[in-house]
This record gives C-alpha cells, structure tokens and sequence, in this order.
C-alpha cells in the first residue's frame, strides 16, 4: 500500500525571545561605551552588550531615562525622568549623579534630548502629567544645557497633561520642535521653536491636534516621528487610547502626513490607515522590520483585557507604502504579548535587521531579507551636540527618499537606537546620504557601499 509522504513546512517567525528579560518600564537603547554594540537601560537597569550574544548588568537604580551626550565628551549621558535626575557618564562603564537644579513638581512619563537654542549642547524638554485624585496638572518645562556645566529651567507651561514628548524639525528651519500628546481628551500641542528655545503652540495651525470631529483632543499616550510615505519629509503617527461614550468612538489613533514646503508644512490628517481600534492602544515605535524601504510601526496597549472584557495586545504594523499598513502581528513571534508602555528598535546584533525591546523582553529580529544601511552621525562637539540629536539623513532612491531622524526620545518614554537604519529592499548599489545637523548646515557622503555600518563626522 502506497501511504503518501507529508513534509511539515517550518516558517521560523519575525522575531523571537532573545532569553534576556528585563524590566517591564520603558526601554532606551544607545552605545553607552563607543564599541559598535548598542546597550540598553530597562527597568532602571544599565546593561551592557557584549557583542550581541548577552547583555551583561552593570549598574542599578537610574530609573527610566532617555540618553544623549550633554557634555559632549564622546560617551553619553542619562536623563531619568522618572527620578528627575541627570546622571554623568564615567566612559559609558559607570554613572554619576550630577548636579541638576531644583526643577517643578511634576509627574513626568516622558521627556526628550534636543539642542533647542543650536548652542551645541543638548537641553531637556520634560512633561508634566496628572495627580488624578488631586485634580492636579503638572506643567511641562525646559532646562537648558549651560556648555554641559550646569543645567536652567528656562520655561515652563501647565495647559495640557503631557504623556509622551518627542522632537523634530519637521518643517526643516534649522530648529528643533517638539510633540507632545495630552491625555485626557485635551489637545496634543506642537510646540514650534524659534530657534533660541522659545515656543509657541502651533498644532491648530499646522492641524496637528490628532482628534475628531466633536473632540477637542484625544487620549494621547505616545507618538512617533517617521517619513512613512518616503517623499523626504517626516510624518507624525498619534497614538489614541480610545474609549467608545456617549458622543460615539473617541478619536482613533492616527497620521498626519506632511504635506511639506509647498503645504506650510501642515499636516493632512489621513485618520487610521489601517490602523485597526482597540481601545487602549498606548505607545508607540517606529522601523523598518523588514527591510523593504517603508517605515512600519509597533504599537503596545494599556490593558490586557479593556471594556466589554475585549483582550487587548500589542500589535506589529507593515507599511505597505503610501500610509498603507497591515497587521503582521500573526506568525511575527510577537502575538498576545502583556500590556507594556515599553516598545523601542535597535539593530542590537549588529545583523542589519532592527530588534525590539518590548513587554520586559528582548527580541532578535530573524529576517534575512533586504540591503540595508545603518548611519552613525557624530557632532564636533562644538556648533553641532556630539549626539548628533536633531540631525536628519536622506537616501534617494529612484522615485523615493528615505528619511531617519536622530531622536532621544520617542513614544512614551522610550528611545530608540541613535543609530540610523536605513531598510533598502533590493536596492544593491552604492547610495549618496544627505545629512542636513542641527542648525540646518547640510553635507554629502557619496557612493557609499550598503550592507554595512557607517559613521559620519560633522
């Protein structure tokens, strides 16, 4: 008798557990040492990685931070905005806590890096959120970085509950802005620099308040600067808790797209794109996982179980292109994962294919498909932060232009690798970057080989 063969077909997933667990906070990743391995802090805990195969504890207790170079000595530094203090690096094996003045009283869930007054040196825009049972707002503020010698709260505002802060120089003047989403059905605000580190509110003029028709704002938790339509300017996804009341859904998390110089650099609020409702969506990340060219998206919730006892999970998004996105979340080694605020990108194995860090775990990212490119931008510590935070390169190819910001702080509190990942799908030959740093100075590196790492100095 003739019994047919049946051969099982095994499809390794998209990402799968590392075997590193870390705590369940918001998650910041950056090469704290200058040795080609990006680090991670998590949970408060500093590790360090020892060529992609472990992350080995080297300090406790720095609480949840966002990093970035503000003493431009070479090795960066961290700001925990959940104990409201700075800490120095010791050559990225040891950090201090360093003198920081006395700042508002504030429940803060998120801050950023950005050099707002294009001294060269980094400052702080913190946010303020709620005491909830005390019917209190805390305000939101700026300290300036004083030459990375001392630190001045220069600014402060209490309009709005703050969660998620994150900056761009979205409408490309040279100066860095700055996002931040509001809870509380209250407006998102976009705060426009003048560049000496003055702001104004600008989201009702440049629609990016993030809402619906019948709502002054949304449940804002996080949001995430990325081109997500690869036309050379940088687009901003809004990340919505939703409850359904009496007026109906509330506003759904969204993108706005830039319509770019010819548009006064509005956004055009395309609504969800694929996006689809959950109620307690929360923060946030933006890469390319597959290195196909198109920004995707991964975005945590709130709850484990929401209203009307409804599960809620994290979910993988792949753009498709043109604001086109698709739940990949199914067979990626990322399904019905814990509530979490933690969801950050890295190419933290140095394999060209960007990792996650999310719901107290690492991820390794098993594509091998695509060209790639990671870009290292570096300051002179003079004119430029050495950070390079605020600096935006842009890759053409054909008929589009790949655009990635350098960003301390993304989401909710989290902050992707500094390092820029560049997915370039079937794209083999060399590429031109385009490197306009902070302050708007521009520069070129031509003919530069994919499929590897590369590092440009300002």
């Amino acid at each position: 008798m003739f019994v047919p063969l049946v051969f099982a077909l095994t499809v390794n997933p998209l990402y799968s557990d590392f075997g590193q667990a870390v705590g369940n906070d918001q998650a910041c990743w950056i090469d704290l040492d200058g040795d080609g391995w990006t680090d991670l802090i998590a949970g408060g805990v500093v590790y360090r990685n020892v060529k992609g195969q472990k992350f080995e504890k080297i300090q406790e207790g720095v609480g949840m931070v966002i990093a970035a170079d503000y003493d431009n000595d070479g090795y960066p530094d961290l700001f925990s905005w959940s104990q409201r203090k700075v800490y120095q690096s010791e050559k990225g094996l040891k950090f201090v806590q360093a003198p920081f003045p006395e700042i508002p009283t504030a429940n803060s869930r998120g801050a950023c890096w950005g050099d707002f007054n294009n001294d060269g040196y980094v400052d702080l825009f913190i946010g303020g959120f709620e005491d909830w049972d005390k019917q209190i707002t805390y305000p939101s503020f700026i300290v300036m970085n004083h030459g990375g010698k001392s630190f001045e709260v220069t600014w402060t505002q209490a309009e709005h509950r703050t969660r998620g802060v994150t900056a761009c120089d979205f409408n490309r003047n040279g100066s860095l802005d700055v996002y931040c989403s509001n809870y509380r059905l209250q407006p998102n605000q976009l705060w426009i620099n003048d560049g000496k580190g003055v702001f104004s509110d600008g989201a009702v003029a440049y629609n990016a308040l993030a809402t619906s028709a019948g709502f002054d704002g949304g449940h804002s938790i996080g949001a995430a600067w990325g081109d997500f339509n690869n036309d050379g300017e940088i687009d901003l996804f809004a990340g919505n808790f939703a409850h359904v009341d009496s007026r109906g859904d509330q506003p759904k998390s969204r993108f706005l797209k830039n319509l770019g110089k010819q548009g006064g650099y509005r956004f055009d609020d395309l609504g969800t794109c694929g996006i689809w409702y959950q109620e307690s969506y929360a923060s946030p990340a933006a890469g390319d996982f597959d290195n196909d060219g198109n920004l995707d998206l991964y975005l945590t919730t709130v709850y484990g179980i929401a209203s009307f006892n409804k599960p809620n999970f994290p979910v993988l998004y792949r753009n498709a292109g043109n604001f086109s996105f698709e739940d990949k979340t199914d067979g990626s080694g990322l399904e019905k994962l814990p509530p979490t605020y933690q969801a950050a990108f890295s190419d933290f194995q140095n394999t060209g294919h960007l990792g996650l860090c999310s719901a107290g775990k690492v991820f390794s990212n098993n594509s091998k498909t695509g060209h790639w490119l990671e870009v290292n931008l570096i300051g002179d510590g003079k004119k430029i932060n050495r950070s390079a935070i605020g600096a935006q390169a842009r890759i053409r190819l054909k008929d589009k232009t790949l655009t990635r910001q350098v960003e301390a702080g993304t989401g909710e509190g989290n902050q992707n690798d500094l390092r820029l990942h560049f997915g370039l799908g079937e794209w083999s030959r060399k590429v031109d970057i385009e490197i306009t740093w902070p302050g708007g100075q521009v520069s070129r590196k031509r003919g530069v080989k994919v499929d590897r790492v590369v590092t440009i100095h300002a």
